[in-house]
């Protein structure tokens, strides 16, 4: 068994968090290293999505 299986995913389209590789990669964000963390990822993803968007406009000016 790879580490992967052994993690934490959110599953994008369940919006449910999984332990080990249950959905396709498509599907899956992560991974994270416990269940409370991967319960947070929407916010970690728009957080992190707000991040680039604001270095992208920096770079572009």
């Amino acid at each position: 068994m790879s580490d992967m299986e052994h993690e934490y995913w959110y599953n994008l389209t369940t919006h449910e968090v999984e332990y080990g590789l249950q959905s396709p990669a498509v599907d899956r964000a992560g991974p994270f290293a416990t269940r409370e963390e991967a319960e947070r990822a929407p916010e970690t993803i728009a957080a992190r999505s707000r991040k680039w968007a604001e270095e992208d406009a920096l770079e572009n000016e």
